[in-house]
């Protein structure tokens, strides 16, 4: 007889918090360059890219769009996401509201909703490097300039606040080291958000190399 084989551990289910504020007024910092209502399907786009990067990857087990604007949850409806009107103010207490609402999640995936490269393999990878890390830890994606933060996996959820805003990966580093958690930095994905015009001519650039690539 062969000794029976060991039981499957139990797979750790993440929820993925992706906030956005409005489509209205969204993104002025790009005024320059889009006008209101380009600026206002960019935003829609990108949300619909982040959705579909999350509800593909494995391990995921709900997605959930935080906005106090009802179009943008109407827009996360129709992409497949669980939608949650934000009662509160500003981002970090939006997300702490999306942390609330994980019930039964064993971690937390913050993913801004302005990534334009996100796909589900670098979402794997953010939770693959959680599960080196183990738990507690604290794993973040810093933007191309080491200061900002474009993704955050808390594990378990409660294990820094998210403080989002100005030098956001220095202030989530000193969150995690002063709470004696390990703290990992995945670089080398993602590190492009969309805030400026010098953004967007990046982000067009790096789409023109992919379909040359292709």
């Amino acid at each position: 007889m062969h000794p029976p084989e060991p039981p499957t551990p139990p797979s750790r289910t993440t929820t993925v918090a992706i906030p956005v504020r409005a489509l209205e007024g969204a993104k002025s910092r790009l005024g320059a360059v889009l006008d209101a209502e380009e600026r206002r399907d960019l935003v829609e786009g990108l949300l619909r890219l982040a959705v579909d990067a999350a509800r593909a990857t494995p391990g995921v087990g709900d997605v959930v769009v935080v906005s106090p604007d009802p179009e943008v949850l109407a827009v996360a409806v129709a992409a497949g996401a669980t939608p949650l009107l934000q009662r509160s103010r500003g981002l970090n207490p939006a997300l702490q509201e999306a942390r609330e609402a994980a019930v039964g999640a064993d971690r937390l995936l913050i993913l801004p909703g302005d990534l334009p490269t996100v796909t589900a393999a670098d979402l794997a990878a953010i939770l693959a490097a959680g599960d080196g890390a183990g738990s507690p830890s604290v794993v973040l994606v810093p933007d191309r300039h080491r200061r900002g933060t474009n993704a955050l996996l808390l594990d378990p959820p409660e294990a820094i606040d998210p403080a989002f805003g100005g030098d956001s990966r220095a202030g989530h580093a000193w969150l995690a080291e002063s709470a004696d958690i390990r703290f990992v930095e995945l670089t080398g994905i993602l590190e492009l958000d969309l805030d400026t015009p010098d953004d967007l001519l990046l982000a067009e650039a790096i789409r023109r190399e992919g379909v040359h690539a292709d």
